[in-house]
C-alpha cells in the first residue's frame, strides 16, 4: 500500500513539473514554431508601435509568413547545402539575391496590393508601399531574416560535426585501449599455463591450487577488467593472487615481498595496469636464477595518489638482456600507451635499469580530472 501510494505521489509531481527542456530542444517542430512565433511577436510589436495600429502590424506579418518561410527554409535546405557549404559562393550569393527578390516581388506587387490593401489596412497601407525605395527595403529586411536564421543553420551545423568529430575520437581510442588491453591477456595467460604444466610435470600437490587461482584470475579478466574503472582493492588482489601463483611456481628460491599501505578503499583505477611490471619482474628477473633471486612490489595510496614500486634482482646477463628488451619492446611501450590514453598529465613512469636491480616506479593520480 506504502509503495504504491508513492508511486502515485510520484506522477502527481511529475504532471505538476516543469517540462523538460532536452525534451523541447530535442522537439524540432516545436523549436521552428517558437522561432516563428517569436519572430511574428517581436516584429508585429515593433512595427506595429511605428504605426500605432498593432493589429494590422500582427495581421500583416502573418499573412506574409508563409513566403518568409518559404525564402527561410529554401535558403535552410537546399541552397545552403549545395552551394554555401560546398564552397561555391558566387552561386550561393547569386541565387540567393534572385530568390530574395522574387519573394519581395510577389509580397511587394501581388500581396500588398490584391490582399494586405484592400482588407487588411486600406488607410495606413498606401501607395507609397508600392514604390522601388520600398521594395528594396523590404529585400534588405529579408536579408535579415535570411541573415539570422542561415547562422542559425552554420552553428547547428558546426556542432553536429563536432560531435561527431567526438564520437569517432572516442569510438577510436576506446578501440586502441581494447587492442592494447588484449595484448596483456594472453600474454599473462601463456606464462601462468606455462607455470601449471611444469608444476603437473613434477605432480606437485599445488597444481590444484594453482588450478583455483588462475579461475579467479580469468574470471577478473573476463569480466571485471572489461569496465573502464575498477575498485582499486580488486586490482591489488588480482596482482596478490599473481603473486600467490608466482611463489608456488618459485617456491624458497625467489625471495617474494608484497607490501600495501595507505587508504586504498574507495579508489577507482583502469585494470590491468600494473601487471605488466610485476610479471616482467617474474618472466625477465628471476626466471633464470635458482638462489639469491628476489622482488620487491612495494604499493603506497597518498591521497589520491597511488605509488607503485616494482624492483627485481638482475643476476646474470640473461636477466639484463631480457629487461633491456622489455624496455625498448612492445612491453613497456603498451603500459606507456595506456597510461598516455587513460591519465594523461597525470601519470609518471620511471624506470631505473642498474647493475645488480632494475625497478619500475609508477605515480598515479586516482582522482577524476
Amino acid at each position: 500500500m506504502e509503495v504504491k501510494l508513492n508511486a502515485e505521489q510520484a506522477l502527481e509531481v511529475k504532471a505538476w513539473s516543469l517540462p523538460d527542456i532536452r525534451n523541447i530542444t530535442q522537439n524540432r517542430l516545436l523549436l521552428h514554431l517558437l522561432f516563428w512565433a517569436g519572430y511574428v511577436c517581436f516584429f508585429g510589436l515593433l512595427y506595429g508601435s511605428y504605426i500605432d495600429d498593432y493589429y494590422n502590424a500582427f495581421m500583416i506579418e502573418l499573412i506574409e509568413l508563409p513566403f518568409k518561410m518559404t525564402l527561410v527554409y529554401f535558403n535552410m535546405h537546399f541552397l545552403m547545402p549545395q552551394y554555401l557549404l560546398q564552397k561555391r559562393y558566387l552561386e550561393f550569393a547569386v541565387y540567393l539575391l534572385l530568390m530574395m527578390m522574387a519573394i519581395g516581388t510577389l509580397m511587394q506587387f501581388v500581396l500588398m496590393p490584391l490582399l494586405i490593401h484592400p482588407l487588411i489596412c486600406p488607410t495606413t497601407c498606401t501607395e507609397d508601399n508600392l514604390t522601388l525605395y520600398r521594395f528594396v527595403k523590404n529585400v534588405v529586411n529579408l536579408g535579415y531574416l535570411v541573415s539570422i536564421s542561415a547562422a542559425i543553420y552554420l552553428l547547428k551545423n558546426w556542432y553536429r560535426h563536432q560531435q561527431s568529430a567526438q564520437t569517432l575520437a572516442q569510438d577510436k581510442l576506446e578501440a586502441e585501449l581494447k587492442f592494447l588491453k588484449g595484448q596483456i591477456h594472453p600474454h599473462f595467460l601463456f606464462n601462468t599455463l606455462n607455470s601449471l604444466y611444469s608444476l603437473t610435470l613434477r605432480k606437485s600437490e599445488n597444481a590444484p591450487e594453482v588450478v583455483l587461482k588462475l579461475s579467479g584470475l580469468m574470471d577478473y579478466m573476463l569480466y571485471d577488467a572489461a569496465a573502464a574503472k575498477v575498485p582499486l582493492e580488486k586490482e591489488l588482489n588480482y596482482i596478490q593472487n599473481y603473486i600467490a601463483l608466482e611463489r608456488i611456481r618459485y617456491g624458497n628460491r625467489v625471495d617474494i615481498s608484497y607490501t600495501e599501505s595507505g587508504g586504498i578503499a574507495g579508489k577507482q583505477i583502469a585494470p590491468m595496469m600494473m601487471l605488466p611490471f610485476v610479471e616482467n619482474a617474474f618472466k625477465h628477473g628471476v626466471s633464470t636464477e635458482t638462489q639469491n633471486a628476489w622482488i620487491r612490489v612495494d604499493v603506497k595510496v597518498q591521497d589520491d595518489k597511488l605509488v607503485v614500486l616494482v624492483e627485481n634482482c638482475k643476476c646474470c646477463e640473461a636477466a639484463s638482456s631480457s629487461h633491456r628488451d622489455f624496455a625498448s619492446g612492445i612491453g613497456l611501450k603498451n603500459v606507456r600507451r595506456r597510461l598516455e590514453l587513460l591519465y594523461e598529465n597525470r601519470y609518471s613512469l620511471d624506470v631505473e635499469d642498474e647493475t645488480e636491480s632494475y625497478a619500475v616506479r609508477l605515480e598515479l593520480e586516482l582522482g577524476e580530472e
